[in-house]
């Protein structure tokens, strides 16, 4: 995969993230009691790592030639890292 194709499927990525946590935010005004406290916390959490993704994302896009492999590792290591996240709430709820 050539960069620009990286860089639109990383675009893509971050769009996919934020479209899940708007859609567990949704599912938490359905919670009640503890449940919605233990959503409060996922969602915090899985913006959090979001931000990070939009900080990885961003080094990406700025990353010169010499740094484009590395810029490139640490924006697939957090978009895993997100994903994880994601899958482990999902468990928790399902």
């Amino acid at each position: 995969m050539n960069k620009k194709e990286f860089k639109a499927k990383a675009n893509q990525t971050i769009d996919g993230v934020s479209a899940k946590i708007h859609e567990l935010k949704a599912k938490k005004e359905s919670a009640s009691g503890d449940a919605k406290s233990k959503y409060d916390k996922a969602i915090r959490d899985l913006e959090s790592k979001r931000s990070d993704l939009e900080s990885k994302y961003a080094d990406l896009k700025n990353a010169s030639e010499e740094k484009w492999d590395e810029a490139k590792d640490a924006f697939s290591s957090a978009s895993d890292s997100f994903k994880e996240g994601f899958d482990k709430l999902k468990g928790l709820f399902s």
